[in-house]
């Protein structure tokens, strides 16, 4: 089952390449990475194309926002899933093994995950934010 990961940026180019490299080392590897560099002025796309992944496509638009940037991915999308991850995150290397387990299971057309937070090397509840 092929799964688009769409990860919309804005001016994160440090932080959009830990989320990429989040994604291409997950256990599961029938995925598309698909970044939507919504105008950045930081040149995040320079960094990105760096990474020679066949996976990874980089679409640049004008800066619309970070909704704007998730439907452009959406659009150019060829998964039966869809994920979505924010430039500033990243993923454990079982989370898309862990989502494919569970939707083969029942007839979900939806799921989410729980989020650990993280500040300064120290977990934060993020319930008491």
């Amino acid at each position: 089952m092929l799964v688009s990961v769409i990860i919309p940026t804005y001016n994160r180019k440090l932080k959009v390449i830990k989320a990429v490299s989040s994604v291409l080392k997950q256990t599961y590897k029938n995925f598309e990475l698909i970044v939507v560099d919504d105008g950045s002025e930081d040149n995040t796309e320079d960094e990105l194309k760096k990474i020679a992944d066949t996976r990874l496509k980089i679409i640049t638009q004008e800066h619309r926002g970070v909704s704007s940037a998730r439907n452009t991915g959406v659009m150019h999308s060829r998964g039966e899933l869809i994920a979505f991850l924010d430039s500033d995150d990243v993923w454990l290397p079982t989370k898309l093994e862990e989502h494919i387990k569970f939707h083969q299971q029942g007839e979900w057309e939806i799921s989410q995950t729980d989020e650990m937070w993280i500040r300064k090397g120290k977990f934060v509840n993020p319930m008491l934010k």
